[in-house]
């Protein structure tokens, strides 16, 4: 049965099936595919199904947004009732209470299935490195699912749940959605709550979702992205960054990183797969922009080569001295290094990543997203095996550096290599341009289905602004723009629906644009971008009788823009034959 939300949920209204056939059908489908796969560490028994089963019965499904799908937990992830392993038994303890996010999963109607394998520690990016089993990939056994959310990727791939949960602190959420054909959501950090979970790295974890789409994880986003007082990093989405951004990409700019900065580790279809990718998003707009990826290569070094490595120990430090047999042994040598990590140590990686940061988010200003590959290279068990670190951080090349760069990534389904192993690309941004991502991975995906989808137009973390007098580019005005971080798009024109008027008073002078229904013209103008962050100060700065609406473009698009109202054209000058505020200055001189 096709798990993907909307179809799910049409089968529920049909009577088709109901939450109860549904789960127990699952619950059998899992128990045949643990021995091979090794996905659930603990899968719910009929009786722990129950209580989330009973609760649904007499809801209405309207009024359940994820009425009855099912869903499944990596296990650092807590479930009240059922143990949290983190893939270490000796580690293993039973909460009281759910996950946050787990929590608002099930009061929406979404109905556990259990706790997937992973990475011990969440420590790997592989999925071989659990006493409960390695992972096998889900469409060749011989290479692994890729972790360290490894049974989390597995559950959606061969289709026990709808979506699953992982979590991400080096790629974990990115690089199993990429092996098992998966949209791997790794939101920005904050965005969904991390209290109830097992850290990794507490100042860098993230919970992440897996689906098959990007309208589904676009959907579960907006659904969980809420400020949990019982998590400190807990950070609130503002409202550009809410469902309604997600929509078609206008056109874009994308940065691709320069030749030298990219690494495929011998694969040699790898280079091929990811022009392809970059030719796809060339033909939905995007503009490609040659990227120094050298400063995010460094901040990802220090994920394992800094000390946030002391950071994993203090989860599993103090088993590891008291029981180091309970911990792997690949676990032990990644974290052999933490307790000589001083506070000298720490601040210096601190001072260095800030300096890092800087260059980075600079690349990004005028960007609307990065491309990347999400892995080099697929590596096999057998390869695993015999050099576990030297791969498993291969694996990480284009990952490990997110997080602590603070930006918000999607890995995306790319294609397939001559061996039908699946391959992705990542897209990436700055914080807060979740759903803007989620929006081209959408386009990405459409795209390749040769479909087409109405939906509204997708946003981010810029507002575009239509002027047409004193702000123009080297005007009095402009620098109110420039200071506040904007940048010049485009210069055009308006529709022929406008009359420009020079406005009494001054200086600074300043015009007036209103939308009449006979006699217009069309107004050159200028589009500039700025971050929304600045809007506010920007629209209280502006004097009556000017204020923001919406602009239509010769084109036809609304943009917001600079209107004036009626009440302000006494005493003003008609100047629209001039056709834009330039021309009428340089009438003056």
């Amino acid at each position: 049965m096709n798990l993907q939300l909307d179809n799910l949920r049409s089968a529920y209204l049909s009577g088709d099936i109901t939450p109860r056939q549904l789960l127990l059908q699952l619950r059998e489908k899992a128990i045949q595919l643990n021995p091979d796969y090794h996905l659930f560490i603990h899968l719910l028994s009929v009786a722990e199904l129950e209580p989330y089963l009973r609760a649904l019965e007499g809801q209405a499904i309207a009024d359940l947004p994820l009425f009855g799908v099912p869903f499944a937990i990596k296990d650092n992830i807590d479930l009240a009732g059922v143990p949290t392993t983190a893939a270490c038994p000796a580690f293993a303890y039973t909460p009281s209470r759910s996950a946050t996010i787990v929590e608002q999963l099930i009061a929406l109607g979404a109905v556990p299935l259990g706790k997937t394998n992973l990475d011990q520690f969440a420590t790997g990016l592989n999925g071989s490195r659990s006493p409960y089993g390695a992972c096998p990939n889900s469409v060749l056994a011989q290479y692994p699912s890729g972790g360290s959310s490894a049974g989390s990727s597995l559950a959606v791939a061969l289709g026990v749940a709808s979506f699953a949960l992982g979590t991400d602190t080096a790629g974990s959420g990115r690089v199993p959605a990429a092996l098992n054909n998966l949209l791997g959501l790794k939101a920005t950090k904050g965005l969904i709550s991390t209290a109830g979970v097992v850290p990794a790295c507490r100042t860098l974890d993230c919970v992440t979702t897996f689906t098959h789409t990007a309208q589904e994880a676009s959907h579960l986003l907006a659904l969980t992205a809420r400020l949990d007082p019982l998590d400190a990093y807990s950070r609130r989405n503002p409202a550009w960054n809410d469902a309604s951004a997600f929509g078609a990409p206008r056109p874009f700019r994308f940065g691709v990183p320069r030749d030298q900065d990219l690494e495929f580790f011998g694969c040699e279809q790898g280079p091929r797969l990811f022009r392809q990718a970059i030719s796809r998003l060339i033909a939905l707009g995007g503009e490609p922009v040659s990227l120094d990826l050298s400063p995010f290569l460094e901040a990802a070094r220090l994920l394992y080569e800094g000390p946030w490595v002391a950071e994993r120990y203090s989860v599993a430090g103090d088993l590891m001295e008291c029981q180091p047999e309970a911990v792997l042994p690949v676990i032990r040598a990644v974290l052999a290094k933490a307790p000589a990590v001083t506070g000298v140590d720490t601040f210096r990686a601190q001072y260095r990543l800030q300096m890092l940061k800087t260059l980075c988010d600079q690349a990004l200003q005028t960007l609307d997203c990065v491309l990347t590959p999400t892995i080099g290279r697929p590596v096999t068990l057998d390869e695993l095996h015999e050099e576990p670190v030297l791969r498993n951080a291969e694996l990480g090349y284009y990952t490990n550096f997110m997080n602590l760069l603070d930006y918000a990534a999607v890995a995306v389904p790319s294609g397939f290599m001559d061996n039908g192993l699946p391959w992705g690309v990542t897209l990436f941004g700055r914080a807060f341009t979740d759903q803007y991502l989620l929006s081209v991975a959408h386009a990405l995906q459409r795209q390749q289905a040769s479909a087409a989808s109405a939906i509204g137009t997708a946003s981010h973390d810029r507002t575009r602004l239509v002027v047409c007098g004193a702000h123009l580019e080297g005007l009095a005005l402009n620098g109110q723009l420039t200071r506040r971080g904007a940048r010049l798009l485009e210069r055009t024109h308006s529709a022929a629906h406008y009359q420009l008027f020079a406005l009494a008073g001054g200086p600074p002078y300043r015009p007036g644009m209103l939308r009449v229904a006979q006699g217009g013209v069309a107004i050159a103008v200028e589009v500039w971008e700025m971050p929304s962050s600045e809007l506010g100060s920007f629209v209280h700065g502006i004097p009556a009788p000017l204020g923001l609406g919406k602009v239509q473009l010769a084109d036809g698009r609304w943009e917001s823009g600079f209107i004036c109202e009626p009440y302000g054209l006494a005493g003003a000058l008609d100047i629209s034959h001039f056709g834009g505020w330039r021309q009428y200055l340089g009438s003056l001189q």
